[in-house]
């Protein structure tokens, strides 16, 4: 029987407090003109601000985390870290966005809304102890995902993207739902941490074949939410279909989101199984990969092209779960966490050169961007570098650390693989390079930049950020270990 404890409310007090600020900024922003939306703005980022300290200083100090609600929620080491990066991802699409949807009319409430919800989603999803809290995390994200690429409602490239997008994550989290039922019955309980005590996988278990077909659909749930080949149909048509802004987060903080979630089903619930989905896994990371770079070479739209290296990073995050083990998930954390800030540089960049009526989505239309604007071409370039994993970007060492786990693992070849395609997808990346240092632009006019100087100075910071985590990344490699070294005791 569930008892309710007082205490369990400060445990989720960053939780309940986004959601009570929602819920404010909502009925604040019921009596706002259109002129006045800026207050939405401001009060979102004062919102995520204010949780991201409610997280910092509710961190776990020592042990393995703190549970509440019967474990149904957990605050550990891991949680926080997600929950960190995922509000900052989320704050920079904040940021950025501004000026972008205003030049299409589409500066409205609901975008700020449905964003702290689906972030409220990503805060459950990376703190659920518990397969109801996984479902309710996952549902809140991804319904409200739905919605936000179909914001722009006059563009039928916007609906068909969310009509396709609603239909194939339907699909993906009925699989996972089907799973989780399988993997209740084979075990009677919905918590992860006893299913992990209480899974018998051996030979003459009676619920062998229960657990196994409930541990492919949890793998395919994953994969899909993730965007791992073959589970990728949806990734391309959305980030190209849905508004730039809303690509943005799609692609950075909703994956930090689906980490924490694989983590928590794969390693928290199913570890006892380790084994099998490693194996199950190693073919997906490879698949990714070479659907990845190999597809992201035809592309000449730009969102597409990184939509397909989205397909490959994700392979390249699964070589960390291969190797089962606390250091192993270490590197696949900080490798998503090196993919989600890269990510924000590369869409920043497209909302820096779009304006009304034009989106910059497409390669060519970067040519010659060194001769406009010598900085912002920089910025594009450590971009593409990092992404590339060219030395001493921070993605370099984002793939380092990965290559690392899975020879540890004593998966050589799934490392010689990975290489392999990381040197074909140099090509798509240094295109881009080419395009801007060596091409004449279409028009030689000086870079008409948005007028938000608060865009301009982050997505500069957040370029230089590659290049100082490049050099200084230990800390944060340390960081990732210390919260998934704890959380295996």
């Amino acid at each position: 029987m569930i008892q309710f404890n007082p205490a369990d409310l400060a445990t989720m007090l960053p939780e309940l407090f986004l959601l009570g600020a929602t819920c404010a900024i909502l009925l604040i922003d019921l009596f706002l003109k259109p002129a006045r939306r800026d207050v939405t703005h401001w009060l979102s980022l004062a919102a995520l601000l204010a949780t991201g300290v409610l997280v910092w200083r509710g961190a776990p100090v020592q042990g393995s985390g703190i549970a509440a609600f019967n474990g149904m929620f957990v605050r550990d080491g891991v949680a926080t870290v997600l929950k960190v990066f995922v509000l900052l991802t989320t704050g920079l699409v904040f940021l950025y966005s501004r000026d972008y949807l205003r030049q299409r009319k589409l500066f409205v409430g609901e975008f700020y809304l449905l964003l702290l919800f689906a972030t409220l989603g990503m805060m459950l999803l990376v703190s659920a102890g518990n397969l109801v809290t996984v479902y309710l995390g996952l549902e809140l994200l991804t319904l409200s995902s739905y919605a936000l690429v179909a914001l722009n409602r006059d563009s039928a490239v916007s609906s068909e993207a969310a009509i396709k997008y609603f239909v194939l994550g339907a699909l993906a989290s009925g699989l996972l739902l089907y799973g989780m039922s399988m993997i209740y019955g084979a075990t009677g309980t919905l918590d992860l941490a006893k299913i992990h005590a209480v899974a018998d996988f051996s030979a003459n278990s009676p619920h062998r074949v229960l657990l196994a077909f409930g541990l492919v659909f949890l793998v395919v749930g994953a994969a899909f939410k993730l965007g791992a080949a073959p589970f990728h149909m949806w990734l391309p048509d959305v980030y190209q279909g849905a508004p730039t802004a809303v690509t943005l987060f799609v692609g950075s903080a909703s994956k930090l989101a689906a980490f924490g979630m694989t983590w928590r089903l794969l390693d928290g619930a199913m570890g006892g199984m380790h084994a099998h989905w490693t194996q199950m896994l190693g073919v997906l990371a490879v698949l990714s990969l070479a659907v990845g770079n190999v597809f992201a070479i035809a592309q000449t739209n730009l969102k597409r092209m990184l939509a397909y290296s989205t397909i490959s990073h994700v392979g390249f995050l699964l070589l960390g779960f291969v190797n089962g083990s606390a250091s192993g998930y270490a590197a696949a954390m900080f490798y998503m966490i090196s993919y989600a800030l890269m990510a924000t540089v590369a869409f920043g960049m497209i909302m820096l050169l779009a304006r009304a009526g034009f989106e910059a989505e497409e390669i060519d239309d970067f040519k010659g961007l060194n001769q406009r604007n010598p900085w912002y071409a920089g910025v594009m370039a450590i971009a593409m570098f990092s992404l590339a994993g060219v030395p001493p970007l921070f993605g370099f060492f984002a793939k380092l650390m990965v290559l690392k786990a899975v020879i540890d693992a004593g998966q050589m070849w799934l490392a010689i693989v990975a290489i392999v395609f990381a040197i074909v997808g140099l090509y798509y990346y240094l295109r881009v390079v080419k395009v801007m240092y060596f091409d004449a632009p279409h028009d030689a006019a000086a870079l008409e930049l948005p007028g938000d100087r608060g865009f301009r100075w982050a997505l500069s910071l957040n370029g230089l950020a590659l290049l100082a985590l490049g050099v200084f990344w230990g800390p944060l490699l340390d960081w990732c270990n210390s919260a998934l070294m704890v959380a295996a005791r």
